[in-house]
């Protein structure tokens, strides 16, 4: 038996699993699943006789690492910033790994030990990061294998609902991590490229700066800037591109919408609040607002903030109960965006019936042979329910995929990577269209400008 190691059983690793399992009896495979709950991971075991469930905690040294030993291929779904001391283990262990998560800094000062040792370290092959690295590296590719030049490209991402589930005003719901939702932005100024020029977009402007994207018969969407789109010039071999700009999701309106917590100062997280776990919602929510006793919570808030009582944003504000006086926050010390996401998850959390959605969507300009051209390339999936969501697929199964590739030597280039060479997507997306992650692409108008100017 070939032993795969699953650390972590979290909300993504449901289609993961689930492909693992399938794929064992052809396959010889023993697929551990060990989670800081063992009833959690007994749960996703599914009852096969292919998995089994073990307790572990990976700051207990020594138990991490006899469970790291005993395996072929370690995968990794903890947060990103506790892949490092397992990732030393595999080093130490010669153990291959494979996370869904960004390359930290400190995994990439491993490279060197990685390469020596002959390992593979797959990093971003989750969503995004992931498929969208794959999917945007086939055209790009394949433009340059036509001789052409990509002069923009911009990529859009986002976990939404299907439409038939969108049964609040946000249209929106915890498909994946709440609290990187809740942070979402924070960390750093969002950097792009528009037609040569830098830009540049302070957290507290973020979620004003919006730009429309009608995607045909998906709908309109509203998208923010990513974090730092600077970052794949070199990545993506683009390092004479005019527009480069990566960002997020959404419906109409939430950003709007959201901007008010920001302003507010709810999604603060360097400090703690006192009392928290006696708070109501309605108290944190004054905690941000000015001393005037004559006047109502609700009216401080519309006041400073500006929002009329017939404007929507005022029924979003309104659909969290921030203004409860019987809901408690019941953390203790807890920080305002931690207090916010405890709100939050108890309006957001999916109801069983509830089905989610993934929207990507790429545009590639480009010239070729003295004409400038453009293409998009779009993806949607719906998922299947509230276990086996498209975050869940979209997520999990490029992370199988790679990991049994590695374990069946059709990935073999050594180090710390994330999956931009065809040896490796092509493969991966091609097996992911079985699992309907099928990318469509249309030519259309190129909506850059022509003469190169900056503006």
């Amino acid at each position: 038996m070939r032993n795969i190691l699953i650390i972590g059983v979290g909300r993504s690793s449901s289609s993961l699993v689930r492909y693992l399992i399938e794929k064992a009896p052809k396959e010889n495979l023993n697929i551990t699943l060990a989670d800081l709950s063992l009833e959690n991971a007994r749960k996703s075991t599914l009852g096969s006789q292919y998995a089994e469930a073990i307790e572990l905690d990976i700051n207990e040294k020594g138990q991490r690492q006899n469970a790291i030993q005993k395996a072929d291929i370690v995968i990794s779904m903890l947060p990103a910033f506790m892949h490092i001391e397992v990732a030393k283990d595999c080093v130490e262990y010669g153990k291959h790994m494979v996370t869904a998560s960004y390359i930290s800094a400190e995994m990439q000062e491993l490279d060197s030990k990685v390469t020596e040792k002959g390992l593979v370290f797959m990093n971003e092959i989750g969503l995004d990061p992931g498929i969208d690295h794959m999917s945007a590296m086939k055209v790009i590719d394949g433009i340059k294998d036509q001789g052409g030049e990509v002069i923009l490209f911009e990529s859009f991402t986002g976990g939404l609902m299907a439409p038939e589930c969108d049964d609040n005003l946000w249209k929106y719901k915890f498909t994946w991590n709440p609290r990187n939702v809740v942070l979402a932005g924070q960390g750093g100024v969002a950097k792009f490229l528009q037609e040569g020029r830098y830009k540049y977009i302070p957290y507290q402007k973020l979620f004003r700066r919006t730009e429309i994207l009608d995607l045909d018969k998906y709908g309109k969407f509203e998208a923010y800037a990513n974090r730092d789109s600077l970052k794949y010039k070199s990545i993506y071999g683009l390092d004479d591109v005019l527009t480069l700009y990566r960002g997020t999701i959404r419906h109409i309106g939430y950003s709007r919408a959201w901007n008010c917590f920001i302003q507010l100062g709810m999604t603060d997280d360097s400090y703690s609040m006192e009392g928290s776990e006696k708070m109501t919602y309605r108290e944190f929510t004054n905690s941000f607002l000015s001393y005037n006793p004559g006047d109502s919570v609700e009216l401080k808030l519309r006041s400073y903030l500006k929002i009329d009582q017939d404007d929507t944003l005022w029924g979003k504000l309104l659909e969290l109960d921030i203004f409860s006086s019987e809901k408690i926050i019941g953390i203790k010390n807890a920080s305002p965006a931690e207090a916010l996401q405890e709100i939050l998850t108890q309006k957001w959390s999916l109801k069983e019936t509830d089905k989610d959605m993934i929207v990507m969507h790429h545009i590639f300009g480009y010239e070729l042979d003295g004409e400038r051209k453009q293409l998009e390339s779009s993806l949607r999936v719906i998922g299947d329910d509230q276990k086996y969501t498209s975050m869940a697929k979209t997520v999990g199964l490029p992370v199988a995929i790679a990991a049994l590739k590695i374990l069946n030597k059709e990935i073999t280039k050594p180090g710390v990577q994330l999956p931009i060479t065809k040896e490796v997507y092509t493969p991966i997306l091609k097996e992911l269209e079985q699992y309907g992650v099928v990318f469509t692409e249309k030519e259309t108008k190129y909506q850059g400008y022509n003469d190169g100017r900056m503006i």
